[in-house]
Order: C-alpha cells, then structure tokens, then sequence
C-alpha cells in the first residue's frame, strides 16, 4: 500500500517538478546570471525540512537559504529578518518553518506578496482539492515501468476519481478503488507532506522569479496628467503652485513605471530615486536628449526654467509622449539674496515650489558637511606636523587597539602610493614613518575654501587659526557659495558611488612645500566624504504644475563651475522615457556659458550627445542687447521694454545669431523658443521668429506656458519632436589632447568672439605646474561673468576687438577640469541693498511661507 501511495504522489506532482524545471531553464536563457533562492527562516536548528527542500529545490536548480532563529525567539526577531529577506533581490521566495504560536497575523503579513510561498499542504493521497490540470500534464514517465502494476485509488469521488483512473490505466495500470482508512499509511503521511510541500514551495519560488524577472523590465507609463485651469491676470507663482494639488509622489513613481524599492520618500510630494534603476534598465535604449539654453541672461530674465518645464508639460501631458525634466537644485543665497526662487514661473512650475526652493531634501547641506570637514582636516593635519615629531604623529596616526596595531584600507593606499610596499606599522624604517606621516602642506599654497550656502560678501577673505589655543598657525583664506564646491561639481558628474568615491580622493586640496600635489586620499578623509555623500547622489523626483515627472539633482553655478544638472539625474531620466520618449535638461546661464560647458564637459563624462538645442529668447532682453537702457530693480521698467520698438530688436538680435553659430560649432540643430511677454508686439515676435530661422535656426517658436501651461508650449513641443528625430552630427569644440593654452584659445576666440587671450604671469605658472603634474588633459570650465560674451558685463549685444584676460588657472582634478579665471571673478556673491529676504516670512498658525515670489 506504501508503495501505491508513493506511486500516486509522484505521478501526481513529477509533472510540477519537470514543468518547473523547464520554466525555470527559459527564465535562465534570457537572464543568465538569476539563480532564485528560497529562504527558509525556521526555530532551532531542525536541518529535517531543510534536506527536502534542499533536495528539491536541487532537482529544479534552486538554491536554499536556511535563516534558524533561536527556539525562544521574539516576533520582532522573526519580522526583523523577513523584512531584511524582503529587500534581498536574490531571494525570490520565504518560507516560514515556525511553531503555530510563532505565525501571528504580524508575522504572516510581514512577507512581500511576491515572496510568500506559505502553502497549508495536507496531503494525505490525492484527498484534497487539487488541481486536475495538475493530473492531465503530469509527466507519466515514472522510474520503474507501470505495465501491469496494480493502482489502488483511496477516497476518491466525482470527476477527480474519474481522471486519475484514466490516467493510470493509460500507462498500462489495473486501478482498483476503495474507501479511506488512514490506518494503511499513517506512518508515511509525515514524509508524504513534507515532500509535497516541497514541489510546491519550490514551484512557487520559480513563478516567483518569473514575476520579479516581468517587474524588472521596462513598464509603460501610464501618466495620468493634472488638469490646469489658467486665470488671467496670472496670479503669483505661489499662489498658482498652492492652488494645485500634487499628485502622491508613490503614485507619480508607480506612473512612469519606478519600482517601490526604488523610491525612497521625503514626505509625500518628493523622494529620492536609487541607482539600481541603472542596472535594471540597462538593455533599455535611451529617449532624445533635448538641451534648453539661452542668449546671454540680462536682469529682465529669459526664463529657461520655465521654457524647460512649459515643454514637459506639452509633451507629456498634451502630446501624450513620455517626457522628463532634469533640473538643477537652486541655491538658498540668491534664494535670499536677488535672484528668488527658481521652480519656473506661472503655469510653468515645479510643485510644491517652497520644498524645490528650500532644503529640498538637503543634498546642498551634505557638500557643504563633506567640504568643511576637508577644509578642518587641511588645518588640524598642518597643526599636528608643526607641533609633533615624526614618532608621536606615528603613534597617533596608527595607533595601539587592545595591543594590536594596524593601518585602515586608506592608509594602505597611500603606503602604496608612496612605494612602500609594507602592511605591518612595526616593520617601517624612520625614514618610510616620515614620508607617511608627513603631508608637508604649504599653508600659502592651500587652494581649498570653507563654503557656505548663502550670500555673505564678508566671508571673501577672512584669517583662520586666530585662536591662542592653534599656537599662532594663522593663515587667510576664504568662504565660497556652497554650490561653487568642488564637491559639488564632482556629484553633478559622476555616474555612480564607485566613481564618486574616486573622484573624492582625487581633490587637490594644496601643494607641499617641495611642490607635490595632495590629495583628499592623502588626508585620509575620502572614505567620510562618500559617506556623506551617500544620499545625495541619488537624484530627487518631483513633478510639474500638471503631474508630469521631474529630476532635481545638483547645482553647480554655471559662471563658475560648469552650471548643469547631473549626469546620473539625465541617464536615469533616458531609461525611464523610453525610446520614443525626452529627456529636457537645462544647462545655466547663456548659450556661450552653459551649453559649451554641458558639451565640453558633461557630454565628454556622460558618453551621452544631445538630439537637440532648445535656445530661449525674449523681446525685452533682445532689446538690452540692442542698446536699450538699464533697469533697476524696484523701478518702472523703461518706456523702450513696453511699447514696440522694432529697431532695438533687430540691433538685439545679433546676440540671438552669434548663439545659434555657437550651437552650430558642435553640429547640434538648434530650435529658438521666444518666451512670449504680454507687453511683446506680434510685429516683434514676427521679426524675432524671421530673423532667428534666417539665422539657421531650424525653427522659431513663440511660447505662452507662462500664462497657459504645458498648451502654450504646443506648438514648441511638436518643433521639438521633429528636429530631434533626424540625424545629428555631434561634435565637441577641441581635442583634449591639446595644450591648455589652446584650449582656453579655442574657447575665447570661437565661442566668444575675443581676439585673443592674455595670460598672467600667475596663471602662465599655473600652466607648467598643472603641465608638469599631468593635468594637462582635462577639459576646459572657464570661469567668467554671465552677463557678455566678453568678460565685460556692460558690454551687450555682440562685442569684438578684445582681448580675454586669465587672471588665474586652478584645478579640480576630482571633478575633471582645469577652470581659468576670466577677469575679476568672485566665487561668493554678495546680498544686494534690499535682498529677497525682506519678503518672506512664515505664518505661525498655518506654517504657510510667504514672500517666495
């Protein structure tokens, strides 16, 4: 009888393990690396469930993970480690092998939907509600041939009896049938559960990994936009943003096809965004890459911001094309100081604009922790060397834990950098002792500022070490924006924690006294930094004023680092949109600025090229350039920038040319979107749009997102569409290979219009030092004012005839550029007479934030 009811079990369940064997095979031969795994969290340490499994789950070419809990565990224990299973990609299925008393509601609830293989198996023979279809392809391919055996089938009724029957008499069997008795087979019932429990689990498992694997690809969006409902006159910015009701970031996410794993919420409107989306996506192709620039800014505005996001609007909720933003985080000085908010403006915005303007989720904060501790480990380490021998700095560099003394992994690194090729700290002569312990920093030639995110004028020069207890080591030296970090431009590069860790190490923070470059690494510190880091390189979502995805990630200033958004926020944004789909990322400031910037640099880092150059004008700053009068903030614009004065946009207009030849240099097509003002004529908008397309522009587009929403950037949209879809030819303005000097040339005289450059003695010396250290390589960032092409600000329109002056040349070796200052250039700007801060303010009762626009 033993025998029968074995035989009955395997016909029964050989078809699971065969069919599960093949499915798990087809999942393999597209993902070739997936090896599902069940994990078994079990009290105790009864290996008895663990061998069937084991065995099992070998048959179908599973692995099996054994998680044993003490007898007397707690239940916070037990969610403990389903939580943590939960969250381990390699674990396709839990099983929990507990005491009844153990599987509370709790417990139970605690498994990812996906993960649970809880299966209740009591199988005593074929009694239980089975699947028939299990029975009808079933593999009846036993080992020992069937011809002539004798089935007896037990407790069997109804169409079930019927089909079994069937099925053994076609292999050949004689079937006899008789009521139950649990007497015949109590001693093989144990065994019998266990072993049908296991084909289950395991064949759970399997489909387990096929969902995950389904979950894993590329998901269609299904973006379900908010509707706008515009007034006229438009209201503040703020007033619009609080009138709309975003959309739960978890909803946005699970839209445009994000996992939940992947998003990690700060509150309800934003969250940040894990690069492991990357690698999920990685088969996926890019979406077209759309680059919105301006002319050179004038203080009437061009609004780039709001072009960018006024187009995502018209694309994805208009068009109904998959479209993404990719922003830069705006820094709290011109927050406070001048500039505002930076969220876009009108029915053109990022919501809610307060959270964009302020904090966001604190990625500003992180660069500026991670660049002060290097600036106090630059002071301490210059204190410690003139104040302490060889032997004591060694004693407390490497020093004694419960008698065992050893150097941390960074340490090592550095005994390697200097050829010592020793781990034990007993075995280094003196003179290896000193080289190590000895960075030998020249306090005059520290380049590494102490930044601070806010407009203080007063921190441009300032004396540190004043303090009796730093024993008269004072030096000056001085504070920069935060956003003008190094640190800062090496997160908005960098493609991943690995590279942003090297890039980290690579920072030259000075020179020592026999003229060596030191690094981040040498200090010791990279390893702190990567780990302050570590939240703020994943980019942050957001949405628009009509629920359509957002990236905010970075912020470099664009005068003087390279002024774009982050590279990681750009190739996740390209895998998301899918390949029909666009990406539109902002590069800072002027074309002659930002874009030579975001193709010179960023377009070299990323391998990424762009499909299109979006280039923003106005009217009212077409006219600045074309002679018109200065404005005052605070004061009545001018009579010339509200009434048609045909002339001045003409004359104006040269800069608009020179703009678009620059974007030609790179061999991009190139798209003027004129940002519509109501105090614009049509006679001007006509000349704008002609004079722009005669100038090669492949169109000419007047936009009204400002007071219409993503419907008044239609028509840019459809241009938009079209011209990134043929054929570019990309190309960037200089070799790397060329000499610094050349570079800088290049630079001046094609993209600026100068005759020539002039060095300073300073910055020549810079040249053969970043020469003689091999940096000579690195790409150009040159830092100069925003407000000409010239490095004079009050020089409009096109200037000629002058001769660019470099007053200085530095390095940032982690972030990849050499950056010459052009002119007289501050690295922290200053708060105006009235600054922005006079507006705002916070309601107590409400916690409402007036004043931000």
């Amino acid at each position: 009888m033993v025998k029968i009811y074995a035989l009955c079990v395997h016909l029964i369940y050989s078809g699971i393990v065969q069919r599960s064997r093949e499915e798990l095979k087809a999942i393999r031969e597209t993902n070739p690396g997936l090896k599902p795994t069940l994990a078994i969290i079990q009290a105790g340490e009864d290996d008895s469930l663990l061998e069937v499994n084991k065995k099992m789950a070998g048959k179908i070419g599973l692995n099996v993970m054994q998680i044993c809990l003490p007898h007397q565990c707690r239940e916070e224990e037990v969610i403990e480690e389903i939580l943590r299973l939960n969250e381990d990609s390699r674990v396709h299925g839990i099983f929990l092998h507990l005491p009844q008393s153990f599987l509370s509601k709790s417990v139970r609830n605690a498994i990812k939907p996906q993960k649970d293989v809880k299966v209740m198996v009591k199988v005593t023979l074929v009694r239980g509600n089975l699947n028939i279809q299990n029975f009808l392809s079933c593999n009846s391919s036993l080992d020992a041939p069937l011809v002539g055996k004798m089935a007896v089938l037990l407790g069997l009724e109804g169409p079930l009896k019927v089909t079994l029957q069937f099925l053994l008499q076609n292999n050949g069997m004689m079937v006899q049938t008789r009521q139950w008795s649990s007497k015949h087979l109590s001693h093989f019932e144990v065994f019998t559960k266990m072993f049908v429990a296991a084909v289950v689990i395991c064949q759970h498992v399997v489909r387990s990994s096929r969902r995950w694997i389904q979950e894993q690809q590329y998901q269609p969006w299904r973006l379900r936009p908010l509707k706008l409902q515009p007034l006229s006159p438009v209201p503040s910015d703020i007033e619009i943003s609080r009138a709309q009701t975003p959309k739960p970031i978890s909803q946005l996410a699970q839209e445009i096809g994000l996992l939940p794993e992947e998003l990690e919420a700060y509150g309800n409107t934003k969250a940040k965004v894990h690069l492991s989306l990357l690698n999920r996506l990685q088969h996926q192709p890019n979406g077209k890459y759309v680059l919105v620039a301006g002319i050179t800014p004038t203080p009437l505005g061009e609004g780039k911001s709001t072009v960018t996001i006024g187009l995502v609007q018209a694309l994805s909720a208009h068009l109904k094309l998959n479209s993404f933003a990719c922003l830069r985080q705006p820094s709290q000085g011109p927050t406070f100081g001048v500039k505002g908010g930076a969220a876009g403006g009108g029915y053109a915005q990022v919501i809610p604009m307060e959270e964009f303007n302020l904090h966001l989720t604190g990625d500003i904060h992180a660069i500026t922790a991670a660049n002060n501790l290097v600036a106090a480990a630059i002071d301490a380490r210059i204190l410690h060397e003139a104040t302490q021998s060889d032997r004591a700095l060694y004693s407390r560099l490497v020093p004694s834990v419960n008698g065992v003394r050893c150097f941390s992994p960074i340490q090592m690194a550095r005994l390697q950098r200097l050829g010592i090729n020793k781990s034990d700290p007993s075995d280094l002569t003196p003179e290896e002792i000193r080289a190590f312990v000895r960075l030998d920093l020249d306090p005059e030639k520290v380049t590494w500022q102490r930044v601070v995110d806010t407009n203080d004028r007063f921190l441009r020069k300032i004396t540190v070490g004043q303090a009796n207890t730093e024993k008269g080591h004072a030096r000056q030296t001085q504070f920069d924006i935060a956003v003008a970090s190094e640190i800062m431009a090496i997160l908005a590069l960098t493609d991943g924690l690995g590279d942003m860790r090297a890039r980290l190490g690579r920072m030259v923070v000075g020179s020592s006294r026999n003229g060596q470059p030191i690094t981040a690494d040498d200090l010791g510190v990279t390893g702190a930094l990567a780990v302050l880091m570590k939240d703020a390189i994943k980019p942050t979502l957001m949405q628009t004023l009509e629920g359509t995805p957002v990236f905010v990630h970075a912020g470099p200033f664009a005068n003087i680092a390279h002024g774009n958004s982050s590279v990681l926020a750009d190739k996740l944004a390209l895998k998301l949109v899918g390949e029909e789909g666009y990406v539109v990322t902002e590069a800072g400031f002027g074309a002659d600025i930002g874009m030579e910037k975001f193709f010179n640099i960023k377009c070299r880092t990323s391998g990424l090229t762009p499909d299109v150059v979006v280039l923003v004008a106005t009217v009212r700053a077409l006219k600045m350039h074309g002679g018109g009068p200065n404005v005052t903030a605070g004061v009545p614009l001018p009579k010339e920038y509200i009434n048609e004065n045909l002339q001045l946009v003409a004359d104006g207009c040269s800069n608009l040319k020179k703009q678009i030849q620059i974007t030609h240099l790179f061999g991009v097509p190139v798209i003027v979107a004129l940002n519509v003002f109501k105090t614009d004529t049509q006679a001007e908008i006509d000349m704008v749009c002609r004079i722009a397309e005669a100038s090669g522009a492949s169109a000419a587009v007047q936009c009204h997102h400002w007071s219409r929403g993503g419907r008044g950037s239609v028509e840019l949209a459809h241009a938009v569409k079209k011209v990134a879809s043929q054929k570019n030819h990309f190309q960037f303005l200089y070799n790397l290979q060329d000499s610094i000097v050349e570079k800088i040339r290049t630079i001046a005289q094609k993209v600026y219009g100068a005759d020539d450059i002039e060095l300073s003695p300073e910055a020549q010396a810079k040249i053969d030092y970043y020469n003689q250290q091999g940096f000579s390589a690195l790409p150009i960032c040159m830092a100069k004012t925003h407000l000409s092409l010239s490095h004079m600000p009050e020089k409009k329109g096109v200037p000629t005839g002058f001769i660019l002056p470099i007053r200085d040349i530095r390095a940032s070796i982690g972030a990849g550029f050499i950056y010459p200052l052009v002119g007289t250039m501050s690295t922290m700007p200053g708060l105006p007479t009235r600054p922005c801060f006079y507006d705002i303010d916070l309601d107590p009762v409400t916690e409402e934030i007036k004043g931000l626009f």
